[in-house]
């Protein structure tokens, strides 16, 4: 079986615990999460291994606001997911439900993070696995690399 999971690595200039907390803080998640013109708003976050995640995934700017409307989508959307795994300042897994998506039946998508420290750098390994199909593989894989370029801009 083919593996189509996508890898992006970063590093950072800071501390692991700072960039601990941007995944598992209401403020931290908040301050980075969602592409470009989106934002989070969360309502739970529980960062131990079971615990939940709930925000709404939010068009935050005029232009995103009439991109979801052109489709026919509306401007947030509620989401949730479960930290699967809390291995702390070394690995998370969130498992998403995609249960927003319109004709397509709910499902699971897990993201593996994984962090390690350097000398006063953290390197971060994101795996996205596919989605159900190439399209919105393609379209996760786009959207978590432009919210990458918030956190790029917040810790340089």
């Amino acid at each position: 079986m083919q593996d189509d999971s996508h890898t992006i690595v970063r590093t950072y200039k800071g501390s692991l615990p700072e960039i601990w907390d941007l995944w598992t803080t209401q403020k931290g998640f908040e301050s980075w999460w969602g592409p470009q013109g989106f934002r989070a708003d969360v309502h739970a976050i529980d960062a131990r291994s079971g615990g939940e995640l709930r925000y709404d995934m939010v068009a935050a700017t005029d232009e995103m606001i009439a991109a979801m409307a052109a489709m026919g989508e509306p401007a947030s959307h509620a989401t949730r997911a479960t930290f699967s795994t809390i291995e702390p300042h070394a690995r998370i897994v969130m498992t998403n439900v995609i249960d927003f998506l319109a004709g397509v039946p709910p499902y699971t998508n897990e993201i593996t993070v994984e962090f390690a420290a350097g000398a006063g750098t953290v390197t971060m390994t994101v795996t996205l696995p596919p989605m159900h199909d190439a399209t919105f593989t393609k379209m996760q894989v786009e959207g978590f690399t432009s919210q990458l370029t918030k956190l790029d801009d917040r810790l340089a």
